[in-house]
């Protein structure tokens, strides 16, 4: 087996949010030994982060001797990052929480495993931010909000006090939830929409 180092990180994936996450562990000053991607290039991530190959190659590390990082994101709600982690996650792999220096987490909010907190983003006391669950650049998460795993909360995006978010569900880049909103698993709030009633799963709500 290669990979020896147990602070190790590959990132699965090799597109635009691989970019960003490449760039957070970088600046955080964590190992990252390479992406992988389904088409192999020659293109590099952020830090000069090379290709090593499509997904097949993880299955020559230890699972102890790597972590992983989510490097796909997501524009509507989609299973294809849930599914991922959790093949690799049954296979024994662990995943990093990745957090940009930038970003303001409370003392005692609680981040489940593969959630990434992304530049300038907040999450404010009482918060509990679900596993594989994006938090982007400079989203807002007011005091006792529940997110659920695998959420995707896009830049810009602000959440009041008291809100709930289902699992797999989609905030829109700039949306707004006021506070003690509930959003069912996997809805979809649009860019830059204001919600202030309660949300079903599978909804979408907004314009384009």
């Amino acid at each position: 087996m290669v990979g020896t180092s147990r602070t190790g990180i590959i990132i699965l994936g090799g597109g635009g949010h691989a970019s960003v996450v490449a760039d957070a562990l970088r600046v955080a000053g964590d190992n990252v030994l390479g992406f992988t991607d389904r088409t192999p290039g020659g293109d590099s991530l952020p830090g000069n982060i090379k290709c090593l190959g499509t997904d097949d190659v993880i299955a020559g590390y230890e699972p102890g001797s790597v972590r992983l990082a989510l490097g796909i994101g997501s524009v509507r709600p989609s299973p294809e990052r849930m599914k991922l982690f959790e093949e690799y996650r049954g296979r024994g792999y662990r995943f990093v929480t990745v957090i940009h220096p930038s970003a303001v987490i409370a003392g005692d909010a609680e981040l489940g495993e593969g959630a990434q907190i992304m530049a300038g983003a907040i999450v404010q006391p009482g918060c509990k931010i679900g596993e594989g669950t994006i938090i982007n650049t400079r989203a807002s998460i007011d005091h006792d909000c529940r997110i659920g795993r695998f959420v995707h909360v896009a830049p810009g995006a602000t959440l009041s006090g008291g809100v709930t978010l289902g699992d797999g569900c989609h905030i829109g880049v700039g949306a707004v939830v006021v506070q003690s909103i509930s959003v069912g698993q996997a809805a979809l709030l649009t860019a830059g929409t204001t919600l202030t009633a309660d949300m079903p799963g599978g909804a979408r709500y907004g314009g384009r």
